[in-house]
């Protein structure tokens, strides 16, 4: 079970750092981005939503 975690860690992975580009997680509308003149602050709130409720139904699904 530790060993297709794993498998499904590196899979998912690589698709967030190839697929970037093409996939709008994290830049969706609700995110919160604040730049000031000292530095900025970012918070990816929508993205962060639409992640657990995907992850959620996969778990279920495969529940």
């Amino acid at each position: 079970m530790l060993i297709q975690l794993g498998i499904l860690l590196v899979v998912v992975g690589a698709v967030i750092h190839f697929g970037g580009r093409t996939l709008p997680f994290g830049n969706l509308p609700g995110d919160i981005r604040i730049e000031g003149e000292h530095g900025s602050f970012y918070f990816p709130w929508v993205s962060c939503i639409v992640i657990s409720v995907i992850l959620s139904v996969l778990a279920h699904l495969f529940r």
